[in-house]
């Protein structure tokens, strides 16, 4: 079920392949993907498939008579082995299937090579956990199944519409032939799948409790899923009756030094980075490796086989396949006490210290293994991330608490996530506005965050206030305050409760709670005073500045402001310069000090385009829009705000709201009445979806042009108007208001288009919009279409029916094509064809 597309694929390649490789993690359905393959596969006829099952095959050197026996090979004329193989395979038409070949992958890689080099029409399709790496292999990853998509919005046919809830459903079925879903708890099913990551096994073994416990039970009983996630067929092989078998037949076949880089991993719920990787797994002193079943006695799993060898560590006497003598076993329990290196001894083997440069070389073995996924299309900077499977990581966590080094393992995380917290305070001035190092690292800092608040940890504050800070800058404003609420108080440093208190005014102005913003700042200014951080001081007088200006006291932001820009220009820092100049003059215009407020942003623009962030750009061409908007020059102040627009992020975000409500005032001005409701209608829709609210003053702006415009016409057209804008959203929004403007044409043509760190070029006459070099497919035209209503790729590929990647690859030859590269690009192109038409009501 849910495997259409890539049954499809497989078979186009293993049409061109003669060694197909389907690899993935345990319980993803290699097994059962290859049976359907090797079913299907068109012109089969009996005795053409034959199926080789390995997992019970435990010596290597009886692999040639497993094959032989599979394929009614008999030994004669002095022929044995792979001989006889070979003569007897000879130039037959052949599909052979090898079925789990991961604890046997050398002898299956130099079988696989023999056989292909001497029987020309064999074919091979091999399921592993690693890849055979023979040459000519074709490696297809089985990736676990589709989920249903995130947010609020979705309604019962989207979330039920997806690979791993359908799976469900039928398996739930079959366990209970009463299942039916009640009201709502389609999203519990969604949520249930989430939480298991789409993993095939993991959602089979959960619907089978279907009969027994409600799903509200079943979703709550994920916390521990290695118990629940028990009691599979009783027909099919042991490791897929339990999802810990499952994983433990691969934890097996890891040599010392890779299940304690595999074990030490788990902890990073949040996945990793190299640098994160090699920062929690490495020790610089020789450590004890406590290799003990985390399971009651007698269960198999803690038979623990050695190998050795590829990292530099002493390898281990013992059978490769999990046979040795060795044995450890644990006592089941968890770790005990704080948060620092002082867990129990346990029973424990030496083994070599962890050095930091081998760890990212036991990532990759493990990836290669199926242990650990890459995290595609998450990337930043060209920096690859990799995570566990949840189940993987519960499995590895019970491992680390067996092993005694789950303290020991979280001191060394929270040790490197409060650096890197510390280090990203210490180098900015105004850290709460600019994107830190740990962006990718949110669901690590909270769970770091929790684990330091269980045990007292003094790293607890400065983690705290990272976490809030990621917070806020999504917008995530009420979970902010309400953490850095709890710590402010008990920080032992005075000027890390400067940088809480900063944080926390912020907050309160963007959530509207003024008297709040300013009792924060003011203690944030004050406990900045009497310390001797001046950074520190700037960022609590830009604080208090902003709660002044957000309760309409503008003589007073500008005092602060001001004050704020000597204490600045004393740190040596042009950018964070520029940024306070950019601040005061937002004020200033509040004033009528128009005149200074444009000397200020010919000052400071020019760095900001140079090194600011996206959101602190986009801010600044804003305020120079304002500018121009009241000195008179609609022209001016459209192409900054359709700038702005344009540089905004994906999705709903207050940094979009400014530039419509902008552009509405342009349109007002202009006498273009049913643009500025409309504009101003999609804009008013969406602060009340992201619950945020405008600066009074600018929105008194926008609330006097809109008066003005509705006084000129007939009550029905305003009514027709604003529903129509209410309707505008995502990327169609983005799209509607370029339509006219100057930047239109360099949305379609792709010419103008903004640089990463810079504003959109705007000296010169507008480029003329270009043809596009080749016409779009139907295909194509339909995703580029789908993009302009705001759908994300997989909304795209669950409405089309077709995968993620091939909705990425039809949108890499729509940007080629039209010349672009932002989706809001593709949108306003798309859009913009229609120009000409009549624009819909509807």
């Amino acid at each position: 079920m849910g495997r259409e597309r890539e049954l499809s694929r497989l078979r186009t390649l293993l049409r061109s392949s003669r060694l197909l490789t389907l690899t993935g993690p345990g319980g993803v359905g290699k097994t059962r993907l290859a049976l359907e393959l090797a079913g299907t596969v068109r012109g089969a006829r009996a005795g053409r498939a034959h199926w080789v099952a390995l997992d019970s095959l435990q010596d290597d050197e009886l692999l040639p008579q497993a094959l032989a026996a599979a394929l009614g090979v008999r030994e004669r004329g002095g022929r044995a082995g792979v001989e006889a193989l070979v003569h007897a395979l000879g130039s037959r038409t052949v599909l052979v299937v090898l079925d789990n070949c991961e604890h046997l992958a050398d002898a299956c890689a130099r079988l696989a090579a023999t056989l292909l080099a001497h029987c020309p029409r064999l074919r091979i399709l091999a399921t592993s956990r690693e890849t055979l790496r023979v040459p000519g292999e074709v490696v297809f990853r089985v990736g676990e199944l589709s989920l249903s998509p995130v947010g609020e919005g979705q309604g019962s046919a989207d979330l039920l519409g997806s690979e791993a809830v359908r799976l469900f459903l039928a398996r739930a079925r079959t366990s209970d032939a009463a299942f039916e879903l009640g009201p709502g708890e389609a999203r519990t099913v969604a949520e249930i799948c989430r939480r298991l990551d789409g993993l095939p096994l993991a959602i089979e073994l959960a619907a089978g409790r279907a009969g027994s416990l409600s799903l509200t039970d079943i979703l709550h009983g994920l916390d521990d899923q290695l118990s629940l996630l028990i009691d599979g067929p009783r027909t099919g092989p042991g490791r897929h009756r339990e999802l810990a078998a499952a994983i433990d037949w691969s934890h097996r076949l890891l040599d010392p030094l890779e299940r304690v880089v595999f074990r030490r991993l788990s902890v990073l719920g949040g996945g990793f980075d190299a640098e994160g990787a090699a920062a929690v797994c490495a020790d610089g002193v020789g450590r004890v490796d406590g290799e003990v079943a985390p399971y009651e006695e007698g269960n198999g799993y803690g038979e623990e086989g050695r190998r050795g060898g590829r990292y530099g560590e002493e390898s281990r006497c013992g059978s490769r396949y999990g046979q040795g003598d060795e044995r450890g076993r644990g006592d089941g329990g968890g770790e005990r006490g704080g948060c620092h290196p002082t867990g129990p001894a346990g029973n424990r083997a030496l083994h070599s210290p962890v050095r930091p440069e081998q760890v990212l070389r036991v990532v990759c073995a493990l990836e290669a293994k199926s242990l650990v996924v890459r995290v595609r299309g998450d990337e930043p900077r060209g920096r690859a991330r990799f995570r566990q499977l949840s189940a993987i990581r519960a499995y590895g966590m019970a491992r680390l608490a067996a092993a005694g080094e789950l303290q020991d393992t979280w001191h060394r995380a929270l040790d490197w996530l409060a650096g890197r917290a510390a280090g990203a305070v210490a180098a900015k001035t105004f850290p709460d506005t600019v994107e830190g190092p740990l962006d990718q690292e949110q669901e690590n800092l909270a769970a770091a965050v929790a684990r330091s608040a269980s045990c007292a940890d003094a790293r607890h504050f400065p983690l705290a206030v990272a976490l809030a800070r990621l917070q806020y800058q999504q917008e995530q404003l009420t979970a902010a305050r309400s953490l850095l609420s709890g710590v402010w108080q008990q920080m032992p440093d005075h000027e890390d409760r400067v940088a809480a208190l900063a944080l926390a005014a912020r907050s309160a102005c963007l959530q509207d709670d003024h008297a709040a913003a300013l009792a924060y700042a003011q203690e944030a200014v004050a406990v900045g005073r009497a310390g001797r951080h001046l950074a520190r001081l700037a960022n609590a007088l830009d604080a208090l500045a902003a709660a002044r200006l957000y309760r309409g006291e503008f003589a007073d932001a500008v005092a602060v402001f001001t004050e704020c820009l000597d204490v600045v220009r004393t740190l040596g820092r042009p950018l964070d310069l520029a940024l306070c100049r950019h601040h005061l003059a937002w004020a200033l215009l509040q004033t009528g000090g128009t005149a200074r407020a444009e000397q200020l942003m010919q000052e400071c623009l020019p760095e900001l385009e140079a090194g600011a962030p996206p959101g602190q750009l986009t801010a600044a061409l804003h305020t120079t829009g304002a500018i121009r908007l009241a000195q008179g020059d609609l022209d001016a102040a459209e192409q900054r705000f359709a700038e702005v627009l344009l540089m905004a992020p994906p999705g709903e975000s207050f940094h979009a709201l400014y530039p419509l409500e902008g552009l509405a005032i342009v349109a007002a001005e202009r006498g273009d009445p049913e643009r500025s409701l409309r504009l101003y209608a999609a804009a008013a829709a969406m602060r009340r979806r992201i619950d945020t609210e405008p600066e009074a003053h600018w929105w008194g702006q926008v609330e006097a042009a809109v008066a003005r415009v509705k006084e000129r016409i007939h009550p029905a057209g305003v009514g027709a108007a604003m529903a129509a804008g209410r309707r505008l959203r995502g990327t169609r929004l983005v799209a509607y208001a370029l339509r006219g403007t100057r930047l239109s044409s360099a949305g379609r043509s792709g010419t103008r288009a903004a640089r990463p760190g810079r504003g959109v070029e705007t000296d010169g006459p507008p480029h003329p919009p270009h043809p596009p070099r080749l016409p779009l497919t139907g295909r194509e035209s339909a995703v580029a279409g789908l993009v302009a209503e705001g759908m994300t790729n997989q909304q795209i590929a669950t409405h089309l029916g077709l995968s993620k990647s091939t909705v990425a690859g039809h949108l890499d030859r729509v940007r080629d094509k039209w010349g672009v590269r932002s989706r809001t690009q593709i949108a306003v192109r798309f859009v913009g064809q229609a120009a000409d038409r009549p624009e819909p009501d509807a």
